[in-house]
């Protein structure tokens, strides 16, 4: 004789609740792209900077902060836990922790002056995913919470880099490719970096200013 249990009714409208939840915390790319979210100068350069100072691997998350100027004024890498459902809420507040522990918040300021943006190394290509839904909605809202421009979503693949909801990217660098040397890419016309960090939710590793 077989013993079983059913799932109870309960159980099966939690779950359904919290993957529609889940859904709602995501934005489309068509969201995205009509958010009016600040077109980047010279998005190779931020890309190139940040893979050379974090050299992402997948799932790894760059979160950095851009001065008016475009000059990068802080930035911090984490791993993202592949081992839970991507969700726009629990995005958003690794990515509010991050930059609490890097860079003050604006929220005095009456319109934000600096603006964060996202890079995110992950498997697949350079299609959007729900996960980068997830990544963007969480964006959107730490910058929200912290004073900040919501700025590009910038995804980084074997394929190479891509700026969703606008169309630009290129082959170089890709989540495979070595990361240059700082030393060439910082110029009188690239991002100045005044304070880093990165790592885990577990276990950060800081890098050193610059």
């Amino acid at each position: 004789m077989t013993f079983g249990f059913a799932p109870s009714s309960a159980t099966s409208a939690s779950a359904s609740v919290d993957s529609v939840n889940r859904l709602a915390r995501m934005l489309e790319p068509a969201e995205w792209a009509s958010a009016g979210i600040p077109l980047l100068r010279s998005p190779r350069e931020v890309v190139s900077g940040l893979h050379s100072r974090h050299r992402p691997t997948p799932a790894t998350a760059v979160i950095a902060v851009l001065d008016h100027e475009e000059r990068l004024a802080a930035s911090a890498s984490f791993a993202r836990r592949t081992t839970v459902p991507a969700d726009g809420w629990e995005f958003r507040n690794a990515l509010l922790a991050q930059l609490r522990r890097v860079i003050p918040h604006d929220l005095r300021r009456r319109t934000p002056v600096r603006t964060a943006v996202l890079l995110y190394c992950r498997d697949g290509d350079e299609r959007w995913t729900e996960e980068d839904g997830a990544w963007m909605w969480g964006l959107r809202d730490a910058c929200t919470l912290h004073g900040l421009r919501c700025g590009a979503y910038i995804t980084l693949t074997g394929g190479g880099w891509q700026v969703l909801g606008e169309g630009r990217g290129g082959r170089r660098p890709s989540s495979l490719s070595e990361p240059a040397p700082l030393a060439d890419l910082v110029t009188g016309q690239q991002p100045v970096l005044t304070r880093t960090g990165g790592g885990s939710t577990q276990a950060l590793r800081r890098s050193a200013a610059r």
